[in-house]
């Protein structure tokens, strides 16, 4: 074992933690402006996938070059499932909540298993494939690019939620909704919003992943279980808050692996969830 090698593995870590705050931006934001837990959220990762994949193979277009269009379908895709399903449970009980979004987690994944059966399927030749030496490190150039791809899609969100009057609007609807309501703010179409930004956010994280990581329909299960320890690390509705503790959980996952073994890494994740359960329920960046 070398410093170098130390660092390289480092390295990777943060750089699958930048990924995993960016899905976790999208659950964060549909939570703290609806206090709905979205169990399909995996879902939209996995269609983001494919939809890279097969602009890729129908029309030689790279999914670097078509992640704005893997964006607005998304986008597309989250509003209009809100106001068909989600508006109608928006005020039912938690319990018909969580069964709602845990169907529609398993009608996506049964839906992309029996249109692109449950093959593994990768895109051959990005043009971000192979590999590059930062400070004499060496690491895929696909892994770097949706590191910085997901930093500029995290601070975009969080530039419009704190500059444009639209992110001011969403930001009050998750703090009170009815003083909200009484300022002229529609939460529907706030919910709406909420719901398209947080897919498109997962969309564009699939996007980046599908350069260097297979596209299957049980894909987004790899991502969703980590991306809500990050939520709940970072603190529910925080997005500074999920940036930072997707690092974190990205770091411990893979030095775990390496130190300890790769046996070990979903443990390791899931004691720091439940140590943070513990001693501090509110995570990071989250309010009393």
């Amino acid at each position: 074992m070398s410093l170098e090698i130390i660092i390289q593995t480092l390295a990777s870590g943060i750089l699958i933690g930048l990924i995993y705050a960016l899905v976790a931006i999208g659950l964060t934001l549909i939570f703290g402006v609806m206090d709905v837990v979205n169990f399909s959220h995996g879902e939209f990762l996995m269609f983001g996938m494919y939809s890279s994949f097969w602009m890729y193979s129908l029309f030689a277009l790279d999914p670097i070059f078509t992640l704005p269009l893997t964006a607005l379908f998304l986008f597309a895709l989250g509003t209009m499932l809100y106001k068909l399903i989600i508006k109608k449970i928006t005020n039912a009980p938690m319990l018909s909540q969580i069964f709602t979004t845990f169907g529609l987690m398993m009608l996506f994944r049964g839906l992309a298993q029996f249109f692109w059966k449950p093959d593994f399927r990768t895109v051959d030749h990005s043009v971000v494939s192979g590999a590059v030496q930062v400070f004499g490190i060496q690491v895929g150039m696909p892994q770097v690019t949706a590191g910085v791809g997901a930093i500029l899609v995290t601070m975009g969100i969080y530039l419009f939620l704190t500059k444009t009057r639209a992110g001011a609007a969403l930001e009050a609807t998750a703090a009170d909704k009815e003083a909200a309501q009484l300022m002229g703010i529609d939460s529907q179409k706030m919910f709406a919003m909420a719901w398209g930004i947080g897919a498109a956010c997962a969309g564009v994280a699939g996007a980046l992943l599908s350069t260097f990581f297979p596209i299957f329909p049980e894909v987004g299960a790899n991502f969703i279980l980590i991306a809500f320890v990050v939520v709940n690390l970072g603190g529910f509705g925080s997005v500074i808050g999920a940036l930072f503790a997707g690092i974190i959980v990205g770091v411990i996952e893979v030095m775990g692996g390496f130190l300890i073994g790769p046996q070990y890494k979903l443990a390791l994740v899931l004691a720091l969830f439940l140590a943070v359960l513990m001693f501090r329920p509110q995570g990071l960046m989250g309010k009393q």
